[in-house]
């Protein structure tokens, strides 16, 4: 399940991940920064506290793993692991 092709655009700031069937999906990094998984994020929000994100942040670097992706921000933000599942369920 993992997408044969990852494309990072840091100028439209805009992750693209093309599945195997051709479907491609785009995501801004805002969207993922506020949409992470991680521990941390997902107590807050659980607590019914918001993450406020800033809608310009960045990805700095992508690393890819078996059941995920691991995306770092401009924000030093690195702990949020979004399984492929998730990234294929988000529009």
């Amino acid at each position: 399940m993992i997408p044969p092709s990852i494309a990072n655009d840091p100028d439209r700031r805009t992750l693209t991940l093309t599945w195997e069937d051709g479907q491609q999906q785009d995501f801004n990094h805002g969207k993922l920064r506020a949409a992470c998984l991680c521990a941390f994020c997902r107590a807050r929000r659980l607590q019914g506290e918001t993450i406020d994100i800033e809608p310009l942040r960045y990805i700095t670097a992508i690393h890819a793993h078996g059941y995920g992706l691991q995306i770092v921000f401009d924000d030093g933000h690195d702990r949020g692991i979004y399984p492929w599942p998730y990234l294929q369920g988000m529009i």
